[in-house]
């Protein structure tokens, strides 16, 4: 029964990693010709380009071919898609770093997380830039470009490096943020903000981050990224500590290690 279920699960995974090997074509294309680019502004300092409709709706036909009865949850489409109900679901980020694609900030990703029954089950990030290939299963570890991956082992805050994410969609979220970000830069090696969440998940997850937080995410931003570093032997919560979920949320990631002091100094 675990052979089987760990069989369905990897071969699961290699639909997600095919349908975003195809978004990375099309993003990669695209890129080469980002001033003919139409985009807009879906609210404040949020944007969308034809780039970002184009890799869902590929990603979308692959994946309804392969599991016609699945749901899609995508940030471009569907975003109100239910999340977490019975039988199989995607939620998909076509383009992670939307903005960073548009001015060719070399940094963004195709994000692809899969639930059963609403448990996270297969998730994969894919850097466009790098090629790098996060990927990860329930229970089978985590990897990039198929080789194991684990967190960093770095207990002292001292030495850590720290990922975050500003609030630029939420105003009122500034102020915290802004009373929390002294915290990190004074006790730290440094804090980074790159721009491309399932990316700064991905970097918990392989050791060159000891951390990440960012104050309010959406379930595109983090489905696969959770499971990556989970899988890598990190951890994920909220700013309580209670185990993250694929929602609209605060995410704190960790080598684990480091976690307790990440929550404590967040909250002040």
């Amino acid at each position: 029964m675990g052979q089987a279920i760990a069989k369905r699960d990897k071969d699961l995974l290699g639909s997600c990693v095919f349908a975003a090997v195809r978004a990375h074509h099309l993003l990669r294309t695209r890129s080469y010709a980002l001033q003919s680019l139409e985009w807009k502004e879906k609210s404040t300092s949020d944007f969308v380009s034809e780039a970002d409709h184009e890799a869902e709706t590929a990603i979308r036909a692959i994946l309804l071919d392969r599991y016609p009865d699945a749901t899609i949850v995508g940030e471009e489409s569907s975003p109100d898609a239910a999340i977490g109900g019975a039988g199989l679901s995607f939620v998909v980020d076509p383009l992670d770093g939307t903005t960073n694609f548009l001015h060719g900030y070399q940094w963004y990703a195709v994000s692809i997380g899969a639930l059963r029954d609403g448990a996270l089950v297969a998730g994969v990030v894919l850097n466009v830039v790098s090629r790098e290939l996060f990927t990860a299963t329930l229970g089978g570890g985590a990897q990039k470009n198929g080789e194991p991956i684990s967190v960093s082992t770095i207990a002292d805050p001292r030495r850590s490096l720290i990922g975050t994410g500003f609030p630029f969609k939420h105003p009122h979220l500034v102020e915290p943020y802004m009373r929390q970000l002294p915290r990190l830069l004074t006790t730290t090696a440094g804090v980074r903000r790159a721009g491309a969440a399932a990316l700064d998940l991905t970097d918990v997850a392989c050791g060159r981050f000891e951390g990440f937080w960012e104050l309010m995410l959406a379930p595109w931003d983090v489905a696969a990224g959770i499971l990556i570093v989970r899988e890598a032997g990190g951890t994920v919560t909220d700013l309580s500590g209670a185990a993250s979920v694929v929602a609209h949320a605060p995410v704190v990631a960790s080598n684990g290690a480091l976690h307790p002091w990440l929550l404590s100094t967040l909250a002040g």
